[in-house]
């Protein structure tokens, strides 16, 4: 981390509440999380802004997954990519699956309608002044509404916030999250190198 951050033992009131429930969850405190104490007022905003994008996220957590997996590649973002890759390699069946969408969503087995989800969100992540009103017309004729619109455009937007301030400040990622798999890990690693 390039910042100052509140560790494990100094944390205390809210802080320490959103460190223990990570702990409880995964066994440690993400980087993602300590890289917000630099101002620690902004952490318990940032857990509840992105609770509240994932409670109320109209689609499933496979979709928030892949959409993630896309943003990550086009930001480019190291961290993000090992995350939800990892993530991914459960909902998808094979590390093999995860590397064919990261590599070619379009070409990688995937319904038209998750292809059609993955172009708007990597369209989002790499270019949203260029979006237009077809772009928005080729989601809604694959089937999504447009509650499921704003949440694939959210899902991916708020992916290029959080991952490049997670670079910005020097967020790394966690051993957990890094695969034994050397050509999956070189996959993965799409911006930041792994420390």
């Amino acid at each position: 981390m390039f910042l100052q951050t509140i560790e494990e033992d100094e944390a205390a009131g809210p802080v320490a509440e959103i460190y223990e429930k990570q702990k409880v969850q995964l066994g440690f405190v993400m980087e993602a999380a300590k890289c917000f104490t630099a101002r620690p007022d902004l952490l318990p905003i940032y857990t509840d802004f992105s609770d509240r994008i994932r409670a109320g996220f109209s689609l499933g957590l496979r979709e928030w997954r892949l959409i993630t997996l896309i943003a990550a590649k086009q930001i480019p973002s190291t961290y993000c990519s090992h995350v939800y890759g990892k993530q991914l390699i459960g909902d998808l069946g094979s590390k093999e699956a995860v590397l064919a969408v990261q590599s070619d969503f379009r070409n990688a087995g995937l319904s038209d309608k998750d292809v059609a989800m993955l172009a708007y969100a990597e369209k989002v992540a790499r270019d949203a002044p260029g979006i237009c009103q077809a772009d928005i017309d080729a989601v809604r004729a694959a089937g999504f509404s447009d509650r499921q619109i704003c949440d694939i455009a959210l899902c991916a937007a708020f992916r290029c916030f959080v991952s490049r301030f997670f670079d910005a400040v020097g967020a790394g990622t966690e051993q957990a999250f890094i695969d034994d798999d050397e050509s999956f890990r070189s996959a993965m690693t799409v911006g930041r190198s792994l420390a």
